[in-house]
């Protein structure tokens, strides 16, 4: 059951998701070669099943792509998510892609905010605006309702800080998303 779709449309972009929260599928197609690779490697490794289709207006620049497909896929976890009763809640992971190693350490807990603590030595890697990985999770986060830290250890190849960051992200999630078997809110409010 922890399942959604969500969709959004604009005159800038076109987004439609569809998430398993427990797994299966994975077809990711942005326009963005290196996106879908992080959006793939963000399913896989968070053990998600995860449909992906956007249509941005990518002659202008990969912006409105990329954050609006951050915006659509936090929306399709809040609504996988429900009431977030039985679930984990936090979870925490490092990642090494070879010289980079990343952390990650996200709280489901309704309170939207993000800490993103890294630099890209290079502005771009194929298409992909390497400054657009914190407007990406900025936007997940807020409309997934979640507290998200991120932080790169060090490393110094754009491509691998980026993969890195997003398989942090992934297995984090992974954690804290997990069925507790309580079947109640792990919190001392009763609610999150």
């Amino acid at each position: 059951m922890r399942t959604a779709e969500q969709t959004r449309k604009t005159k800038e972009t076109d987004v439609t998701v569809s998430l398993s929260l427990d797994g299966g599928d994975v077809e990711i197609s942005t326009g963005i070669g290196f996106f879908d690779h992080m959006l793939t490697a963000f399913a896989v490794h968070g053990g998600f099943g995860l449909k992906v289709k956007t249509i941005g207006d990518l002659e202008v620049d990969c912006h409105h792509t990329i954050e609006d497909t951050g915006i659509v896929l936090g929306k399709a976890f809040a609504k996988a998510l429900g009431d977030k009763a039985g679930i984990v809640r936090f979870g925490s992971f490092f990642v090494p892609m070879d010289e980079a190693l990343a952390f990650a350490a996200v709280d489901v807990s309704g309170r939207p905010f993000l800490v993103f603590q890294a630099e890209f030595p290079e502005e771009r890697v194929g298409g992909y605006d390497t400054c657009m990985t914190q407007e990406f999770f900025r936007a997940f986060a807020m409309n997934a309702g979640l507290t998200l830290h991120l932080r790169l250890e060090y490393g110094k190849n754009s491509h691998h800080i980026a993969e890195a960051l997003y398989k942090a992200s992934a297995h984090a999630l992974r954690l804290a998303v997990a069925p507790s078997g309580s079947g109640e809110a792990l919190s001392t409010k009763g609610t999150l």
